[in-house]
């Protein structure tokens, strides 16, 4: 490996163009200096090509709004060492790069990165959804890697097509069963997701949609032990309450939070039963 290996960051859009700025212009401003940006877009008609190509060094077309296939695309279009895939509503901490780099060099076993992440917006349920995630960080089967060896993404078959919703945490899942304990290692530096003002009936909406993904991903022998971590509500908010002092800090954040959680799971579990009964 190179001593300044370039990385690859592929971020994928639609209709982007409110948050794509900020997330490029933090990909630019990185302390690592090798890196490659390669942004594959859908047919945006809302200022969205004319941003990224004001930023990115390689700019494709890929096909339909699904992410999977696109960031697949771009991995096979990039050209570096490394791959960093990066949502276009994410700001990047400028030394997230550079942190990446060092653990590749200080362990050379790892093929993957887990880059932590929080989230900010506007309006109570947004604060929420930061609440929440904020409980996330370290959390081992709750965290999913977005840096990759590429050669080994490649090998292990990239992002499944067919799997969008779960698709984050299945191909770190794959890549730890394939080559073992100690491949997947993190950072402290953060990516923040810019969450805009989101609503109790779109998150729900969004729970339902994506469940049909986790039928494929809870019958995938590698993501077995974490599907059931994942969708146990239980250790869910056995987690939540580890830290009660966090949780009510603020009450009414703290208990929306809670309520939102509930309804997550609800047209989540739903939309898990409604396609599984589609199936069969």
């Amino acid at each position: 490996m190179h001593s300044n290996p370039l990385i690859s960051v592929v971020v994928t859009t639609y209709w982007s163009a409110e948050s794509l700025e900020t997330c490029l212009s933090s990909i630019r401003g990185q302390t690592y200096a090798e890196i490659e940006l390669v942004v594959v877009d859908t047919d945006s008609k809302d200022g969205t090509q004319k941003i990224a190509k004001k930023y990115a060094d390689k700019f494709f077309q890929g096909e339909g709004p699904e992410r999977s296939a696109k960031r697949n695309f771009g991995v096979q279009m990039a050209t570096g060492d490394f791959v960093f895939i990066v949502d276009s509503d994410m700001e990047l901490a400028p030394d997230v790069v550079e942190q990446c780099v060092k653990v590749i060099f200080d362990k050379p076993k790892v093929k993957a990165i887990v880059v932590p992440e929080k989230s900010d917006g506007y309006g109570f349920w947004t604060r929420c959804k930061a609440l929440e995630r904020s409980f996330y960080v370290g959390v081992e089967w709750m965290e999913a890697a977005r840096f990759f060896d590429r050669e080994v993404f490649l090998q292990i078959g990239g992002y499944d097509e067919n799997n969008t919703g779960s698709e984050d945490y299945d191909l770190p899942q794959r890549i730890k069963q394939h080559f073992g304990q100690g491949t997947i290692s993190r950072i402290n530096a953060y990516a923040t997701q810019h969450e805009g003002r989101i609503s109790l009936l779109g998150m729900c909406r969004k729970k339902f949609y994506y469940a049909k993904s986790f039928i494929k991903y809870s019958k995938n022998r590698a993501n077995a032990e974490t599907f059931q971590k994942q969708s146990g509500l239980l250790r869910r908010y056995s987690l939540f309450f580890s830290a009660p002092g966090k949780l009510f800090e603020n009450p009414a954040l703290g208990c929306g939070m809670l309520f939102l959680k509930t309804c997550e799971f609800a047209a989540g579990g739903s939309g898990y039963m409604y396609h599984m009964l589609r199936q069969r």
